[in-house]
């Protein structure tokens, strides 16, 4: 059996693991350690080194050394404000393209960066293995898009693996602390606070079965903003920094944040900070607490709509497990004690969940572990435009993955050549307020409208990663959008889209029904004008006059824009036309004119 290793990619640090005896097993280094801090130095003349060795060259030249790349994987320079990060090196950032690294004359996108890191750990987990490894499962925060997805398969392939799945890290956590043990129909929340990306996300549990039934989070939001926040604090401010400076004072500050996890009371104290000046300040766990609390409080949100989203309350909820290195912080464990009203599970190394969970799932893909099964979710629905500039939802948001769907489509114009298929991401009514994912065209024979038929399927992958394919049911000729940077957005832009959905639901509702009701009657008017003209002398006069009058009301309704009037008047002509709609029928039969069903434009 081959192995296949399971990777927590992190954005502080990153693991490697693999299955022993039917036991996850991660591996450490050359040096005993098991955490790699996700760090890449890249000199000016020399060998790129990652890991521990780069870390170090943090407080030597920071300008050269990459760290927090994870947060940066797969976006465009578009997708974040300049001032939402704060490190220490150059980024590139060219409107509609992916944002890069600078180090010296050379450009580096993230993907590049963690494939260093991945390369690290492959050269490791070989070490202690004494055998080649090809294959990886590896882990990304449940939100991460199917861009940065994408970016992060990447990176593996970079490094020399061949990426199997790729697993959201809740769901591996899940997987880590054997909640496949718990009774049937289990609901557990999964509270994932990690150095650069906050999860949150609800799941469900039937005898080995686990399903994602929602899940919400910031991959912008993590230990590091308590880093950044407590070096802005005033006692931490300096006139001139030097990014050497900083970079020091950096790993003094997140020193002190890991020991006040345990202590009420830390000295951070630098040497020769400035010169032959040492830098003494004295940080308490009231102080840091008020400082970290409002990018604590920035989560609440996220577990809030995932519970709505899961239709559940916190009583519910059957188990509260924590991961991530910064849920350690006594106010985090406070915070989320009282949000759910119980105490979180705590019984396994929070920095180490993901990446056991992830090895268990390489397990079973390689066979060596059975009868478990994992289901991951979409975060956001997915569809295509419709006439009148609808969402028309193919695979509805917190579908379980990987799965397909499809519809089959026809013309609203006569004599149409072409279908424009607009792949479209969110959770609005209209079209025109989701993201557009991507668009192409399919060509078919002209034909009058409602004809032709084009079948849309849209497949997502296990590794959450979207596939749209249109075919033309008469001539068999298909089309397949190749999704290769899909839904570039920033984290802020999704928790924009779903709190506008909500804001707006109750016009975006009344303004789909207006629309629908109003393709409806104008289908309806030119139905009824093409079928007097075709069979109006078979009808008597005061049928005829019914149907006038009724058409005057239905386009009546549509000048003053009243969808219950025009709904209403669309009834009324619908009724009134019933003989003339029979009649035109009959008359076809007559003719014996060969006829296929039509169905509706959408």
């Amino acid at each position: 059996m081959e192995d296949i290793v399971g990777i927590d990619l992190g954005t502080t640090n990153s693991l490697i693991g693999v299955m022993d005896a039917g036991f996850p097993v991660l591996l450490a280094d050359e040096n005993g350690q098991r955490l790699t801090p996700s760090v890449v130095h890249i000199p000016e003349n020399g060998e790129t080194i990652a890991g521990r060795a780069a870390a170090r060259m943090r407080v030597v030249n920071s300008r050269s050394t990459i760290y927090s790349a994870k947060r940066l994987i797969g976006l465009r320079a578009n997708d974040f404000a300049k001032e939402d990060v704060d490190l220490d090196y150059e980024l590139v950032r060219r409107r509609g393209q992916p944002v890069r690294i600078k180090v010296g004359a050379r450009e580096y996108l993230s993907e590049e960066i963690s494939a260093f890191v991945l390369q690290k750990l492959k050269r490791d987990a070989e070490g202690a293995l004494g055998r080649e490894i090809s294959r990886a499962v590896i882990t990304v925060p449940a939100y991460f898009n199917d861009a940065q997805r994408r970016a992060t398969k990447r990176a593996g392939e970079l490094a020399g693996f061949s990426v199997e799945r790729i697993v959201n890290e809740p769901t591996a956590a899940a997987l880590a602390y054997g909640l496949d043990k718990l009774k049937s129909k289990s609901k557990v929340a999964v509270y994932d606070l990690g150095g650069g990306t906050f999860d949150m996300s609800i799941l469900e549990l039937n005898n080995g079965v686990f399903e994602v039934l929602a899940t919400s989070g910031n991959t912008r939001l993590g230990g590091d903003d308590i880093d950044r926040a407590i070096i802005s604090d005033v006692r931490f401010q300096m006139s001139d920094w030097k990014p050497e400076q900083k970079a020091r004072l950096r790993d003094e500050i997140v020193d002190a944040k890991h020991r006040l996890s345990t202590e009420g009371e830390v000295r951070i104290d630098i040497p020769f900070f400035q010169g032959a000046e040492s830098f003494h300040v004295d940080l308490s766990r009231a102080e840091l607490e008020k400082i970290a609390r409002p990018v604590v409080d920035r989560t609440r949100v996220h577990c809030l709509r995932a519970l709505a989203d899961a239709k559940l309350e916190p009583s519910d909820l059957d188990e509260i497990i924590l991961v991530g290195g910064v849920t350690r912080m006594p106010l985090v464990r406070q915070f989320v004690r009282e949000l759910f009203g119980r105490e979180p599970n705590v019984s396994q190394n929070p920095d180490e969940a993901v990446a056991i969970g992830a090895t268990i799932q390489a397990g079973i893909l390689s066979g060596a572990i059975r009868d478990v099964v994992l289901l991951d979710v979409t975060p956001l629905s997915l569809g295509i435009e419709t006439f009148g500039g609808l969402m028309n939802v193919i695979i509805p948001r917190n579908s379980t993955i990987p799965t397909k769907a499809g519809e089959m489509f026809t013309t609203a114009v006569h004599n149409q050549r072409a279908m424009s298929i607009k792949v479209l991401q969110g959770e609005r009514e209209m079209a025109r307020d989701n993201w557009k994912l991507g668009e192409f065209e399919i060509e078919f024979e002209p034909a009058p409208k409602g004809v032709p038929r084009v079948g849309v399927q849209f497949a997502i992958d296990a590794n959450g990663i979207l596939q749209v394919l249109a075919r033309d049911t008469k001539t068999g000729k298909e089309k397949i959008l190749e999704m290769k940077s899909a839904v570039d957005v920033s984290d802020e832009a999704v928790e924009m889209m779903l709190a506008e959905s909500l804001d707006h639901a109750f016009e975006d509702v009344n303004e789909r029904v207006w629309i629908e009701a109003k393709l409806k009657a104008e289908e309806m008017l030119a139905a009824v004008e093409s079928g007097l003209k075709i069979a109006g002398e078979r009808l008597d006069a005061m049928e005829k006059e019914t149907i006038r009058q009724c058409v005057l009301k239905v386009e009546e309704a549509l000048e003053v824009r009243q969808t219950a009037h025009l709904k209403k008047a669309n009834d009324a002509l619908d009724k009134a036309s019933e003989r003339l709609a029979a009649i035109i029928v009959e008359k076809a039969m007559d003719e014996s004119s060969p006829r296929e069903s039509i169905e509706h434009a959408p």
